[in-house]
């Protein structure tokens, strides 16, 4: 008899190790990825569930929250070496705001506004280092991108599918402003227009510097990544 109760207790123990063990392999890699994650990233345009466009292009034109799959979002890229790791790390926002004005297929002008005091990445530690040390959002709470040139967007597809257009514009960071050329995809979805893409920037051209006390070594060169959806004011 006790041989069977020392039996039913080995069995019961092993039986509760397994699933404690299986508990934590479950755990373990959504705990590494809060820990460690790679940030928010603003993604591309998003074509797949596009339909052809309901609206001419001519008009002005506000900025959306935009459907799911493109929703409004603003956001930045860098490589971070971290003391035992190294990954690309990202913030990103939806507070964006702006207008433009085609005429004739020809996009006269455009301006959007980001609010940079609501970057956002996968950590409030970030976050506020970022805010408060990178950026200093407390005396410049805005990032801009102003359209200089005119574009012709004639050649935009209006069945659902991305177009590319060259944009030419001023891109303002920390009250620093540099012109920036760069290929943009561009969606014409039902009664939307979905602009997006990457800048490449050198963080210091804008006075985004490494403070002492951040441990993490931050590349210069990173990326300012876009997706804005607007829809026609009237």
């Amino acid at each position: 008899m006790k041989n069977l109760l020392a039996n039913r207790k080995l069995v019961i123990t092993i039986f509760i190790v397994i699933i404690v063990l299986l508990t934590l392999v479950a755990f373990v890699p959504l705990v590494i990825s809060l820990v460690s994650g790679r940030g928010v990233q603003t993604e591309g345009v998003n074509a797949s569930h596009a339909k052809a466009a309901e609206v001419e292009l001519d008009g002005d034109w506000t900025v959306t929250k935009g459907k799911p799959d493109n929703h409004t979002s603003v956001g930045f890229t860098f490589h971070e070496v971290l003391p035992a790791e190294k990954k690309d790390t990202s913030g990103s926002t939806t507070a964006v705001s702006g207008d433009a004005t085609i005429e004739n297929n020809v996009l006269e002008q455009g301006t959007i506004t980001v609010d940079m005091d609501e970057l956002t990445t996968d950590k409030k530690v970030r976050d506020q280092n970022m805010k408060s040390k990178l950026f200093e959002t407390t005396t410049y709470p805005e990032a801009t991108f102003t359209v200089t040139k005119p574009v012709d967007l004639s050649a935009v597809p209006d069945d659902g599918t991305i177009g590319k257009v060259s944009l030419t514009g001023d891109l303002t960071i920390k009250d620093q402003t540099h012109e920036v050329t760069e290929d943009f995809d561009v969606l014409r979805d039902g009664k939307e227009l979905v602009v997006g893409g990457d800048i490449p920037i050198n963080r210091t051209d804008y006075d985004v510097n490494t403070p002492e006390l951040i441990a993490a070594k931050i590349d210069e060169d990173g990326f300012i990544n876009i997706r804005i959806s607007f829809k026609q004011a009237n």
